[in-house]
């Protein structure tokens, strides 16, 4: 059975935690509004995350592939060139990502790291916090 891919990592508006629940075979994320138990397909909520992810990398691919080779000890232009190449078809790696999801063990270190997501009523991601990712506010590049 499917798992919602930021299980544990998801807070409503009010900084509460977001259950988790299935209705039939589909996970759901569930806000509670007030007391009404409201149940969000966990894929709406994922995919929404996954595209901010994606919109952060896009365009900074070569600087991306190039750090994450130094910190892999793989220097060499061939793992360079992997890394990249995986960076370009991040559609592929998150639908891969949604099929298997993350294991427990990564999201638990994602949320000891910081990582949040926060949503409303409605399912709607309002913000991604990411503690040590550097954000384009302010940059005066246009």
């Amino acid at each position: 059975m499917r798992q919602p891919l930021f299980a544990g990592l998801v807070v409503d508006e009010n900084d509460q935690p977001v259950e988790v629940a299935y209705v039939g075979d589909e996970p759901c994320y569930v806000v509670n509004d007030r007391g009404f138990r409201r149940h969000i397909p966990s894929e709406q909520v994922d995919r929404q995350v996954l595209d901010i992810m994606r919109q952060q990398i896009e365009g900074h691919e070569d600087l991306l592939s190039e750090q994450t080779a130094k910190m892999l000890g793989q220097e060499d232009p061939f793992s360079r060139a992997m890394i990249y190449t995986q960076l370009r078809n991040l559609d592929k790696q998150f639908e891969q990502l949604l099929q298997t999801g993350i294991p427990e063990e990564g999201r638990a270190y994602l949320g000891m790291m910081g990582f949040r997501i926060v949503i409303n009523l409605h399912g709607e991601v309002l913000r991604v916090e990411q503690p040590g990712i550097a954000s384009d506010e302010g940059d005066d590049e246009g």
